[in-house]
């Protein structure tokens, strides 16, 4: 490309529309996903979910059964920063926790 060419995008396009695939895979949200572990009593987690998520009971046994039956859950979402705070938070409630892209 010639220094002196001026960059434009093409016809009917913008500039927005031209950013790289990997912005828009930055918008994306990130996940806190809480495994199932050989140590944590069900009644223990479900506390966990409406003491630090601040879920409704039924919404905290759901995501508790989901846990114990499938292995996982994803117990919350958004930005990767706020995503690793809530993991830190399950690990400090002693609960195996992850973060990872939303799929």
């Amino acid at each position: 490309m010639s220094e002196s060419a001026p960059m434009t995008a093409p016809e009917g396009g913008t500039a927005l529309a031209e950013r790289p695939a990997e912005d828009a895979l930055s918008a994306n949200p990130w996940v806190t996903v809480v495994w199932d572990d050989p140590v944590n009593l069900m009644s223990y987690v479900t506390h966990v979910f409406c003491s630090y998520f601040h879920y409704s009971r039924d919404r905290a046994e759901r995501l508790m059964m989901q846990v114990h039956m499938e292995g996982k859950a994803v117990v919350s979402s958004g930005g990767r920063e706020e995503m690793e705070r809530d993991v830190n938070a399950m690990h400090g409630f002693g609960l195996w926790a992850t973060v990872s892209r939303a799929e």
